[in-house]
């Protein structure tokens, strides 16, 4: 029977996506969970998987058009049947028009013919190119600065602001550094950036969520010396693409200690508190220009190195702007861990709908007073942000405990 494969809702805010590119064509086979499209959110460009195997029956909408969440983009189903046209609930917008090369199956890149040929270039991040086919830039001209020569958001930004190259800008110095190509008393013009999708997402949410969720905030001090030294003896005898990070002991140690407190694995509909049974635990990763969540679901079910080849898999995908719809939707409960940045720490703000969010520090080496005497000890500090209307002070100190429980005796977190 055939299957009508429609715009997938990622994240409770998202309202549309644009479909970027066709991997499959008409009438080719397509099996199930293989990718069949792009499309690109305000958060990420993702890739759509068909649901059932079949053959690809029509292609609904064309490549650059804005569909609402919900509608149809494509009917796949058997070689033989009778396919009906699929009712369009609205209308899909059209957007600007999108050119593709698709010399390459499962990468796509932005083009502007010149003089007749089709440039070389070195790949673009998914964020420079959607700014650049959004502002019509021609991404030709512009040198990259990322790793390798890629073009990266700042690239496109520059060339918005006046089309400067890198080295243009050191000397006037926009890079940061000293300026030496301008007479004393003279000051370079501010840059005005536009801020991207992604940034004007994450602005929306967060104005949102701080305005109109009354956080209440429970911070709490680890010993970490028993969960450093395991992973320092896992990591000595495994591969290195194995290696476990400390961020995946304490996913699977908030899945853990989420069982105790379903409050707080919760979202609020309405005046209605809907407790998750799965416990999904989100990860805040940076990206270009702003953060985004990916999801290791039934965290508190999987084993610490599914966790870190999960996590692993999922921000490799992220970084080749080849996201899955499930990497990123579904999370009950954020962890949002800025340790490698040598952070004390901080707190976050909540991502809704959820209940809170667990912001975490780095783990260092400190003076620590044990017995009357001075030793080094390993202590790390985290802060919980949790939406007051769904639970309390208590509850969230008492969460924190259970957490302690599983961070300081870590064998807990190998049963």
């Amino acid at each position: 029977m055939a299957e009508t494969i429609r715009m997938p809702k990622l994240g409770f805010d998202m309202a549309e996506g644009k479909l970027i590119r066709w991997v499959k064509k008409v009438g080719e086979t397509v099996a199930k969970g293989e990718v069949i499209a792009e499309i690109e959110t305000d958060k990420a460009n993702v890739e759509v998987e068909a649901s059932q195997s079949g053959v690809v029956r029509r292609l609904v909408v064309d490549e650059g058009t804005s569909v609402p969440v919900g509608a149809p983009i494509a009917i796949v189903g058997s070689a033989d049947e009778v396919i009906q046209e699929p009712a369009l609930e609205v209308m899909a917008e059209q957007a600007l028009p999108v050119q593709i090369s698709t010399e390459r199956r499962g990468s796509s890149k932005a083009v502007v013919r010149s003089e007749g040929k089709k440039p070389a270039l070195s790949k673009p991040s998914p964020l420079a190119r959607r700014m650049a086919i959004e502002n019509k830039v021609d991404l030709t001209t512009i040198k990259g600065s990322g790793p390798g020569g890629r073009i990266v958001r700042r690239d496109v930004e520059r060339s918005l602001a006046g089309g400067s190259t890198q080295s243009d800008q050191e000397v006037s110095g926009i890079s940061g550094k000293p300026d030496r190509g301008l007479p004393i008393g003279l000051t370079p013009a501010d840059d005005k950036v536009p801020q991207s999708k992604l940034r004007q997402a994450i602005a929306r949410r967060m104005v949102a969520a701080k305005s109109g969720i009354p956080h209440f905030y429970v911070s709490h001090e680890y010993k970490m010396d028993a969960l450093m030294d395991l992973r320092s003896q896992y990591n000595r005898i495994i591969p290195e693409n194995k290696k476990l990070s400390v961020n995946d002991f304490i996913i699977k140690a908030a899945a853990l200690a989420l069982r105790q407190f379903p409050n707080l694995n919760a979202s609020l509909d309405g005046i209605t508190i809907i407790r998750h049974k799965e416990i999904n635990i989100g990860v805040a990763v940076a990206v270009d220009d702003g953060l985004l969540t990916i999801v290791c679901r039934s965290a508190d079910n999987k084993s610490l190195q599914q966790i870190a080849e999960e996590m692993k898999a999922m921000a490799s995908r992220v970084r080749d702007g080849k996201v899955k719809p499930d990497d990123i939707e579904g999370s009950t409960f954020t962890v949002s861990n800025l340790g490698m940045y040598d952070v004390e720490n901080f707190t976050a703000i909540i991502n809704p709908p959820e209940a809170a969010i667990l912001a975490v520090g780095s783990a260092r080496q400190e003076a620590v007073v044990a017995d009357g005497e001075i030793n080094a000890g390993w202590r790390m500090k985290a802060t919980i942000s949790v939406d007051h209307r769904i639970s309390a002070g208590v509850e969230a100190a008492e969460f924190m405990q259970a957490l302690a429980i599983h961070l300081e005796e870590p064998l807990h977190l190998l049963l």
